[in-house]
């Protein structure tokens, strides 16, 4: 049973994930000392705990499998929030369903859902990218990847964690890839020095260099603005669609794609027919 647990507020426990975990003949955690900490809180005593984590996921799979044949209940913990979010089990996961053995999950936290609903962006669609490379020339190159995806066509309002130390750089090379867009911070969800910066991203980096926030970070983008493909984007966009589309079908793909007006997007389609 995938469990999530609070961001930091204890009274963010559901009374089913409470249930699940004091049930639970073994709980999987990222770290033992957080969870018995949270079982402490909750009430919960006896629980066999075991580390479940990046370095060690692989070598846990047969071992928990061989539990869940047993018919005994598992629970996976992160440290906060839903698992496997960026945080470790995915593997663990994978592995039980290919070996046909159950797998539930019970609703609750997540900071970027929460991020999201507080950042007064869109919420609808978003993406959410885990966290962003830790190397400033990795960054940027993920983060012109997700440009070039932006020109393709991607719309969606974007959404990384961030390890403090980082965000005011973090911000800063999405400013020098992404421009003057829309953009928040949000740290330390459900807790008691909640905060949710908004803003164009410019003035966001600037007041994390100035400011450092503490606790965890969430950072968050606004979609991209419908942008005006130049003659030879439309014209290359245009000839490959029509390869294997017809007029009206490269037309609207195309128009979709890039933005530009259909009346032009029309026009220049009608006279690579002509030209070819």
């Amino acid at each position: 049973m995938l469990v999530p647990t609070p961001l930091g507020n204890i009274g963010d426990m559901t009374l089913r994930a409470r249930a699940a975990l004091a049930a639970a003949d073994r709980v999987l955690c990222e770290d033992t000392r957080v969870t018995a900490r949270l079982l402490a809180a909750l009430g919960i005593a006896g629980r066999a705990l075991s580390p479940l984590h990046e370095h060690n996921e692989d070598a846990r799979i047969p071992e928990v499998l061989a539990l869940l044949r047993a018919g005994r209940r598992v629970a996976l913990v992160s440290d906060a929030g839903m698992p496997l979010l960026s945080d470790p089990g995915f593997r663990l996961v994978r592995a039980a369903i290919a070996a046909g053995l159950p797998v539930g999950a019970l609703p609750g936290p997540n900071a970027a859902l929460l991020a999201l609903v507080l950042s007064g962006l869109p919420p609808l669609p978003f993406l959410l990218l885990g966290f962003p490379p830790p190397k400033q020339a990795a960054r940027r190159a993920a983060f012109a990847r997700l440009r070039a995806a932006e020109r393709a066509g991607l719309t969606a309002t974007l959404i990384w964690y961030e390890a403090p130390h980082r965000a005011a750089a973090t911000l800063a090379d999405l400013a020098a890839v992404f421009g003057d867009r829309p953009a928040a911070l949000a740290r330390e969800l459900s807790k008691r020095f909640e905060e949710v910066r908004r803003g164009p991203l410019p003035d966001l980096a600037a007041a994390a260099a100035a400011d450092p926030p503490r606790g965890e970070v969430t950072l968050l983008i606004g979609p991209a603005p419908p942008e005006a493909a130049d003659a030879t984007t439309l014209d290359d966009a245009l000839r490959t669609a029509l390869a294997v589309h017809s007029l009206k079908q490269a037309v609207a793909l195309v128009t979709a794609a890039t933005g530009a007006p259909r009346r032009e997007v029309y026009a220049r389609a009608l006279a690579l027919q002509a030209a070819s």
